[in-house]
């Protein structure tokens, strides 16, 4: 098998300006945040495809409380519709969302609808974490998926038993916070990392040619307002939240061992190792022989065990020398080398990276 392992490198080298990354894409802003909302609704006008109520008995119970709501009595009433499903609905209420704002929201279903495609969302208030209601969602579901089936087969094509609704959600209560009153603001960093926080308050400082900034750890630099001598903090934030920072970043070697694809950065090193790779098979097969007596002779049938054992080697990799690497295209070459296929080069990179030889953080998924 020819060598299918993809390594992508996360840095490119040798480009600083092409490393740079925008402020506003390496730190979140303290305060400014969305905030997740949930709902219990239910879709109506499916195409035959919604819950068995009798296998979803909280599905009938929503729809008695709507149309209950609406002045439609239906208490002792039985009714067993095949077009509505109950869902939850969830969405997030970006920063700074004011009334009247729409916020798209997906559609999931929780019982056994088998689509969702062609459904209407019913009036749905959505809570947050306190239980407070901040938006009320309905609208028409676009389902990306597809059903089709017979009396003997069928095909499912996406995840129809889910959708989204594109500004499905109108905005009724706002956060209450207040951005100008702040006269300090704090920076946190994504991926936290002592060298990138020091560039980070150098190009801030920079910018103002002052002291505005301060690198509290790894994670933290706070910003001073009124240093800033900004008309507001908004105007702060829009001001630094595009400067250029090059981040530093940790050599890491991300492993998925489902698909196995394997992701190295630009970073990773491997000290000079050598490798010797190969596969054993053990193989016990199992195959009697049924003996007959002759025709009208006395006797009994008799079964003779017959087993046949091997074990075969495959011809692997012999030992194979990986030359010590300073740079990432040197470490895919040295690697190459060993003609494995990706599932064995998992392997491989766990064994170097216990033998001491490679120099990265070894992330297994």
């Amino acid at each position: 098998m020819k060598f299918l392992l993809v390594f992508i490198a996360l840095l490119m080298p040798g480009l600083a300006l092409a490393n740079s990354i925008r402020l506003k894409d390496l730190v979140d802003f303290d305060g400014v945040r969305g905030n997740d909302l949930v709902g219990y609704g239910l879709v109506v006008g499916l195409n035959g495809t919604g819950d068995g109520l009798r296998n979803a008995p909280f599905t009938e119970e929503i729809m008695s409380n709507i149309l209950e709501r609406l002045g439609v009595n239906v208490t002792g009433e039985q009714f067993r519709p095949k077009n509505v499903a109950a869902v939850f609905v969830t969405a997030s209420l970006p920063p700074f969302a004011r009334v009247g704002g729409q916020i798209d929201v997906t559609v999931s279903a929780i019982g056994d609808s088998k689509s969702l495609l062609g459904g209407t969302l019913i009036m749905t208030p959505l809570n947050a974490a306190d239980g407070q209601i901040y938006a009320v969602a309905q609208g028409t579901v676009l389902a990306g998926g597809a059903v089709a089936e017979g009396d003997a087969a069928s095909v499912v094509r996406g995840v129809p038993t889910s959708g989204v609704i594109p500004s499905g959600a109108r905005v009724e209560r706002e956060i209450e916070f207040d951005l100008g009153s702040l006269t300090q603001l704090r920076l946190a960093l994504r991926e936290p990392d002592f060298t990138t926080a020091g560039r980070i308050e150098a190009a801030i400082n920079g910018e103002f040619n002052r002291a505005v900034a301060l690198m509290r750890d790894s994670g933290t630099i706070e910003l001073n307002i009124a240093a800033t001598r900004a008309v507001s903090t908004a105007h702060a934030i829009g001001r630094i939240e595009n400067i250029l920072v090059e981040p530093e970043r940790k050599a890491r070697v991300v492993v998925d061992q489902r698909s196995g694809t394997i992701v190295m950065g630009d970073d990773v090193r491997i000290s000079r190792v050598a490798v010797s790779q190969g596969n054993l098979t053990l193989r016990v097969e199992e195959a009697p022989i049924a003996i007959q007596p002759n025709p009208f002779a006395d006797g009994q049938t008799v079964v003779v065990p017959r087993t046949n054992a091997e074990i075969e080697e495959e011809e692997g990799t012999r030992l194979a020398e990986v030359p010590e690497s300073t740079s990432l295209s040197e470490v895919v070459a040295g690697l190459n080398a060993l003609g494995v296929s990706p599932r064995d080069m998992i392997d491989i990179l766990k064994t170097i990276k216990a033998a001491g030889a490679l120099h990265a953080e070894f992330v297994v998924r």
